[in-house]
């Protein structure tokens, strides 16, 4: 009987990743770090062991509150890493974007500090510049290569090559988060909404949020979408091709079928954009998110 070989690190993301289980299963176990959000005057936790499910605060923002959300303090990241440092095991940890939260830099303070303390073991934090479910795809593919047998300097160097072929292409159905949270200007808000806009913004190569064109109707928006997978999806990669949506199944339901339709080779999965992402975009957010070379 051939012995079962364990991997000799452990891969952290936090909640941002918006990691399902179609995500995760079948693959090595992923750490998830929690992370607040505020709704209205009450705070949550979002992620392992929280208080907010993602059906739950889309309702709230529905009914016209608003979400705000909090970086992870170094205490927090501490008390996840240590526990696998005792434990005898290296720390990989692949991080919500810096170009949208200086989360990363708590994490940095912290693993410093760990560093000192077990110096034996080997403790990285990749910059994924990715976030929601395009950082969730990242983590898949990591565990995957964890799963074959990458070391952790291996699969960082990995993550560090490939992070810039993820691709996020997403609409917004609504600008009053956006306007919220400053993104866009009452008056452009205003316009967009009375011209039925539904933005088109992707994530750059420094992580940030940029707007690309700006589609009329939903119909147009799910075509723009098309074009940019057709354009640049690189299946050689991975033929994972993930659709997140903020409380909008018809709608991701519909993309995933334009997507089999086109390319049936594809793995389509449909997941959920959780409240890190989805306190800032609203309800009604569509992301289309894929390994290629037009990011």
């Amino acid at each position: 009987m051939a012995t079962q070989v364990f991997p000799s690190y452990r891969i952290f993301t936090d909640a941002t990743a918006d990691l399902n289980t179609a995500l995760q299963s079948g693959l090595p176990s992923i750490e998830v770090i929690p992370m607040e959000v505020q709704v209205g005057d009450a705070a949550y936790t979002y992620g392992p062991h929280g208080n907010l499910m993602t059906d739950a605060f889309y309702q709230m923002l529905r009914e016209g509150q608003f979400a705000s959300t909090s970086q992870i303090n170094p205490q927090t990241y501490r008390k996840a890493f240590e526990k696998a440092l005792k434990s005898g095991y290296d720390v990989l940890y692949i991080c919500f974007t810096s170009g949208l939260s200086g989360t990363i830099n708590a994490a940095r303070m912290c693993i410093a500090e760990l560093k000192a303390a077990y110096p034996q073991r080997k403790i990285l934090c990749v910059d994924s510049l990715a976030a929601s479910i395009g950082e969730g795809l990242l983590v898949h593919e990591a565990a995957r290569l964890q799963a074959a047998g990458l070391s952790i300097d291996e699969l960082a160097q990995w993550i560090e090559q490939h992070r810039l072929q993820v691709c996020h292409w997403f609409t917004v159905d609504t600008f009053a988060h956006l306007k919220h949270g400053g993104r866009v200007s009452a008056a452009a808000a205003a316009m967009g909404t009375i011209l039925n806009i539904k933005p088109l913004l992707h994530v750059d190569e420094q992580g940030k949020l940029q707007a690309m064109q700006k589609p009329r109707g939903q119909r147009q928006a799910l075509r723009k979408l098309m074009e940019y997978l057709e354009a640049g999806w690189l299946p050689d990669i991975s033929r994972r091709i993930v659709i997140g949506h903020g409380n909008c199944p018809n709608t991701a339901a519909s993309l995933a079928d334009m997507i089999t339709s086109r390319f049936p080779e594809a793995q389509v999965i449909i997941a959920d954009i959780g409240p890190i992402i989805g306190a800032h975009a609203g309800p009604g957010v569509l992301a289309l998110i894929y390994f290629g070379n037009n990011r």
